[in-house]
């Protein structure tokens, strides 16, 4: 299908220091790409009958109400296609994959979180009821701090593991290999992530690592379906249409701030990755904040 076939690693917001981050958003238009990414997800939107989900090789048209978990690198993404309301109320919750440690998620009280997170690699959809019942608990979380932010998170996320009626998704699970399986890998993407504002050369990476031009570029393909260049412009990507959002700098200036240094080039990789220039993004997301 045509909408799967831009499937792209979105960057979010998350810092190591982080716990939970809170997206809460009133808008008329539902047409973020088709993604993925390494953190849970917790997805509740309201007023969205008509709204196309998208979770792995799950694709339905959603009812006016819906709250949706989605494990980590599972590809997803809700698109407008006939919801008619102009008022679609999405709140995201996201966190780290390993924000909660084996030998705590062990415990007995944690088991049944444990269990959810373990099915929520093929997307799991929350009854209507649960959904309805929890809303508001949901919506405060945007107007919480501290513990009692964090605490509040833990409690929605035990009482959905116990609830009823849950449904999987996808009917198959997510194969890509995570970065931390592999330690050359891993080099890659810190590097990367330290360095993506500035050049770099496929001939420094390839030397970090100690392989050939030609062996690391096939071992990058290999391991993330894509050349090495790609991956750079996919995460200088990911960072330059979170700032397009987040920051009041102008387009040039992101996109130096990024790693280009030729604006034509960023509008053209934009674009490329996107399907938009960058700024017919920041008028289409334009509405999107950052809580927490």
């Amino acid at each position: 299908m045509d909408i799967l076939k831009k499937v792209h690693r979105e960057i979010t917001p998350l810092s190591p220091e982080d716990s939970f981050l809170v997206f809460d958003r009133v808008k008329d238009d539902f047409d973020f790409p088709i993604h993925f990414h390494p953190e849970y997800e917790l997805n509740f939107i309201s007023n969205g009958k008509g709204v196309k989900r998208v979770v792995g090789d799950s694709i339905e048209e959603i009812e006016e109400v819906e709250l949706v978990l989605v494990g980590p690198n599972l590809h997803h993404g809700w698109l407008t296609h006939n919801c008619k309301n102009d008022d679609i109320h999405e709140i995201t919750i996201q966190f780290h994959q390993h924000l909660f440690a084996d030998e705590f998620l062990s415990r007995k009280i944690m088991k049944p979180i444990k269990e959810m997170f373990d099915r929520s690699v093929h997307g799991i959809l929350f009854s209507k009821k649960v959904a309805l019942d929890l809303k508001e608990r949901i919506s405060r979380l945007s107007r919480i701090d501290g513990i009692d932010y964090f605490l509040e998170i833990i409690s929605i996320l035990h009482d959905l593991a116990n609830s009823r009626n849950q449904r999987l998704l996808s009917t198959y699970t997510v194969n890509r290999e995570n970065f931390e399986n592999s330690d050359k890998i891993k080099t890659v993407y810190e590097y990367v992530q330290e360095n993506f504002d500035k050049k770099i050369t496929l001939s420094e990476v390839s030397e970090l690592v100690n392989m050939s031009n030609v062996s690391f570029n096939r071992f990058m393909k290999k391991r993330t379906g894509k050349t090495f260049v790609d991956y750079v412009n996919d995460v200088r990507i990911g960072y330059a249409s979170m700032w397009l959002l987040e920051r009041d700098n102008s387009i040039s200036e992101i996109a130096f701030n990024c790693g280009f240094n030729n604006i034509a080039n960023f509008n053209r990789v934009f674009k490329k990755l996107k399907n938009c220039t960058p700024s017919q993004y920041k008028t289409e997301f334009s509405g999107i904040k950052r809580i927490l």
